[in-house]
């Protein structure tokens, strides 16, 4: 293969400038946003100034002075446009998977008569496991999970389904659910849709009040490069507000928290999903990563990273090295995420090998290689550069090495 192809520099890429806000190792090459974004550099000042003035210095009185107690909705008003909700629809707190007990139960809570929780066969594990954990808390006579392929969901919807629970993009081979027409179907079946956006907020092109959605959740420290374990974000639709009781009350969801009443009352809108008290590190990183697309269209991010996949894979398919890399992805870039997952007999042990080498992407069990192509970061000559250092790990077989077998606590 010609090495010019290796070293495509993506001369014109509007985008190129956004690389230096982060903070990535010389010669590394970091193809798992998708999985964990890279720091950016004024996020480790911002929490430098967090910890040394705020907490070192104001202390308790920081609530107040610096308005800690407000950030789960100031941060969620950032997150707002970037999934396309207007205000007062977001709030930035806990985890999907807690997130994700409480949306699943007010949802059931709303269709009182039905029964079923409609999802898909591969949907991320966590969203299954809290649908299975609700089952268990009402009972299968009041809740339970159904799962079926992505081509049998439609004729799943009967009147038997209280919501149905999808994944935008699948986690595992990238695959992406046609948002409008799912929940555009759902709703004329009287079922609630709740979207997870674990990998696609901040990377595809999201329009959840024009999709008329009820309920999503997503990740921050994915494509919005939160940090790790950086707060989850939920989404409900201003016209479902103050029509139930989210059931995981705490005080930070209360009408006036600091009453201290005896009798639980709940706060007015998206305020009453915040449950217990902010993480108020997590939540001051997460809310200074942010700032980079207050000036960015997130298409103009979805089209990059279109182009970066579309170029990794015309140079895995023209190596005959590389033969034995099967895409489970789906061929068009428009029907997948911004990532690309290949099988491979030996996938994990490639993984880590190519990791050696400089280029990190992960292993998803039980034999994909997932690339992950962060628009931010990546040029085409970051491409071409991985796939170069993947055809020398196959080439010379370093894979085998024993050092690479053990799998690892975190793959």
């Amino acid at each position: 293969m010609s090495e010019d192809l290796f070293m495509l520099r993506g001369e014109g890429d509007p985008l190129s400038n956004l690389r230096e806000s982060f903070s990535i190792p010389e010669g590394l090459v970091y193809l798992n946003g998708n999985s964990l974004g890279p720091l950016q550099n004024k996020v480790k000042q911002r929490l430098k100034e967090v910890i040394d003035l705020e907490w070192g210095e104001d202390l308790i009185t920081s609530w107040n002075k610096h308005g800690w107690m407000d950030l789960p909705e100031k941060v969620g008003e950032k997150i707002a446009p970037i999934i396309g909700a207007s205000k007062g629809q977001v709030v930035c707190c806990d985890s999907i998977s807690i997130n994700l007990f409480k949306l699943l139960a007010s949802a059931m809570q709303l269709r009182p008569s039905r029964t079923k929780i409609l999802s898909q066969l591969d949907n991320f594990p966590t969203d299954l496991y809290v649908a299975t954990g609700l089952e268990l808390i009402l009972g299968k006579s009041r809740c339970t999970l159904e799962l079926r392929s992505p081509k049998d969901l439609v004729a799943a919807m009967n009147e038997e389904v209280a919501v149905l629970m999808l994944s935008h993009v699948n986690f595992r081979d990238g695959s992406v659910h046609d948002v409008a027409d799912l929940t555009r179907i759902a709703h004329e079946k009287d079922i609630l849709v709740l979207w997870d956006l674990a990998h696609s907020a901040g990377v595809l092109s999201i329009t959840l009040d024009e999709w008329d959605v009820d309920f999503a959740v997503g990740c921050g420290y994915k494509y919005l490069n939160g940090g790790p374990g950086a707060p989850s974000f939920l989404y409900v639709n201003r016209r479902l507000h103050d029509q139930f009781l989210q059931p995981l009350v705490g005080w930070m969801g209360h009408e006036k928290p600091f009453q201290f009443e005896q009798e639980f009352v709940p706060a007015r809108g998206i305020r009453q999903f915040v449950a217990g008290t902010p993480h108020i590190l997590s939540l001051m990183a997460l809310d200074s990563a942010l700032e980079i697309f207050q000036d960015l269209d997130i298409g103009s991010l979805q089209e990059k990273a279109s182009i970066l996949s579309e170029q990794f894979l015309k140079l895995v398919l023209a190596e005959p090295d590389l033969d034995e890399f099967k895409l489970v992805s789906p061929t068009h870039p428009s029907k997948r995420g911004a990532q690309l997952s290949f099988s491979h007999p030996y996938a994990y042990p490639i993984s880590r090998a190519w990791m050696e080498e400089g280029v990190i992407a992960d292993f998803r069990a039980p034999n994909i290689l997932r690339v992950g192509f962060s628009p931010m970061i990546l040029s085409n000559r970051d491409i071409g550069l991985a796939v170069k250092k993947l055809i020398e790990v196959v080439q010379s077989r370093s894979f085998m090495e024993e050092k690479f077998q053990e799998k690892q606590n975190v793959t």
